[in-house]
């Protein structure tokens, strides 16, 4: 008996850990237009961004959203978000009309990636040949992310962004494989036919 459940705890241990990370994505909908974007997403803390809505404040011809009719726009200064917890990666759909520069720094601020736009515009009527609106960039950094800045104009209005993705460093508890679940249930009615006999 002694054997059998020594042998338990090796395949536990060796078995897979399965070992996810989430990744969370924000379209900005569900906002009214002119919405300041501060707290209202957990975990995340925005400056100079504001939702603006297609139809309304948005000239979604030029700058048109990736999903649905939400954006949000560099309103003042470059936008940026502050994590909670770090996370490993941070993109988003961007439509500008200047050269876009998207930082992210870890907990210390210092700068760990950066990401550049393809273009100095990709509006969608008047932006550069060859250019199309809405590229994503991305910047991802292993030892977590704190926070994230994306620059155009030091003043503001020269980007939309969409369809925000992050992914999360948090990693839920393992779960054991079903080679384990069937060896542990094998054990235990084995155990348990020894103590009937």
């Amino acid at each position: 008996m002694r054997s059998c459940a020594a042998v338990l705890v090796l395949l536990a241990a060796a078995g897979p850990a399965c070992l996810k990370a989430d990744i969370i994505t924000i379209d900005f909908e569900g906002f009214p237009d002119g919405t300041s974007l501060t707290t209202q997403y957990p975990g995340l803390t925005f400056s100079n961004a504001t939702i603006i809505t297609a139809g309304i404040s948005l000239n979604e011809f030029e700058f048109p959203p990736h999903s649905g009719s939400n954006v949000a726009f560099d309103d003042g200064g470059p936008i940026s978000i502050a994590f909670a917890s770090p996370i490993l990666s941070f993109g988003a759909y961007f439509t500008y009309s200047e050269p876009l520069t998207l930082a992210a720094f870890d907990s210390t601020s210092a700068q760990v990636a950066t990401a550049l736009s393809l273009f100095s515009s990709n509006l969608a009527l008047s932006g550069d040949s060859g250019s199309s609106p809405n590229e994503f960039l991305q910047v991802s950094f292993a030892s977590g992310i704190s926070s994230v800045s994306i620059t155009g104009d030091p003043l503001g209005g020269s980007f939309v962004m969409d369809d925000v993705t992050y992914t999360t460093t948090e990693a839920p508890v393992p779960e054991p494989s079903s080679i384990i679940l069937f060896l542990t249930m094998a054990a235990g009615l084995f155990a348990a036919r020894k103590r009937l006999v």
